[in-house]
């Protein structure tokens, strides 16, 4: 049922000749209240929200637990991960063509027929590739860029992925200038 409110007000009215008094009554009626309050309405909607959070929860660990189990019977697998784009290492010695000195007490003995010759052209390839390693990983910007150079007989041979053409002979400048490199062979790919 509905409830209803009554109000009256006394007004006087003045009029240069009369004075009255006029009542005035106001019936306000206010509807009936057989719903739910705002604030049950809310904490309804609080608790399924909260409900469907654990009930996707409880699913999701389930879903955990079966993938683990699963995990488990499967026999493990070995992933070797290999750096990309970076060629492997060849390094080709090639035959001596004269045999190894004989040293005899701290001293060299003479070749055949009583002379010594001497070679001594500069390093040796380890100096070399040591020298160019050094040079290579000293450099901020080469040393990112996973280059590899490998020395056979004052020979550099280059090999990696740089991004422009002048990175590339920026590298080869730079071991050019390393002492003891005879020659380069820049396989370097720009991509």
């Amino acid at each position: 049922m509905a409830e209803q409110q009554a109000e009256s007000r006394r007004v006087v009215v003045e009029t240069p000749t009369t004075r009255r008094e006029v009542v005035q009554t106001e019936a306000t009626r206010y509807p009936e209240r057989n719903g739910i309050s705002g604030g049950a309405l809310a904490a309804i909607v609080v608790g399924v929200i909260a409900l469907a959070a654990i009930i996707i929860l409880f699913a999701l660990n389930r879903q955990d637990t079966t993938n683990d189990n699963l995990a488990a019977q499967t026999q493990p697998t070995t992933i070797v991960q290999q750096p990309a784009q970076q060629p492997p290492i060849v390094v080709q010695q090639q035959p001596a063509t004269q045999p190894a000195p004989v040293i005899i007490n701290g001293q060299t003995a003479p070749a055949s027929g009583g002379t010594t010759t001497t070679t001594s052209s500069g390093p040796d390839d380890a100096t070399i590739q040591a020298a160019i390693d050094k040079k290579l990983t000293d450099d901020p910007i080469f040393k990112s860029l996973g280059i590899i150079a490998s020395v056979v007989n004052g020979k550099a041979t280059l090999t990696g992925t740089v991004k422009t053409e002048s990175l590339k002979s920026q590298i080869e400048r730079a071991v050019r200038n390393v002492k003891g490199v005879k020659e380069i062979d820049n396989q370097i790919t720009v991509g």
